[in-house]
């Protein structure tokens, strides 16, 4: 069985108007690449560690499609737009599907 992969990105941004144009440019990528959106801002608090303002969790079909996506060329000209406007963090990872607390 094929794992979910997912996009962990951790976000300050500095330009909220460019930054807006990468939201909309970042759309043909994710589409694409069967993304779907779990956590896109919203509050939060950071017990432990350090934090940014912003905090993303993006789901794909697999984990493959999650890297396939990151260096597709429909995301590079998304990303050339969101560089100049955030620093952030991306992380991709694999899903768990296996045994949970209690089972």
């Amino acid at each position: 069985m094929t794992r979910k992969g997912y996009w962990i990105g951790r976000v300050d941004v500095h330009d909220e108007a460019l930054y807006m144009d990468y939201v909309r440019a970042n759309a043909d990528a994710f589409s694409k690449f069967g993304a779907r959106f779990l956590i896109r801002g919203g509050r939060f608090e950071t017990p432990e560690g350090e934090a940014r303002s912003r905090n993303v969790v993006i789901e794909f079909p697999s984990y493959e499609a999650a890297v396939a996506c990151y260096h597709s060329p429909e995301y590079a000209a998304a990303k050339a737009i969101r560089l100049p406007a955030a620093e952030g963090d991306i992380v991709i990872i694999e899903g768990y599907d296996g045994p949970q607390p209690g089972d």
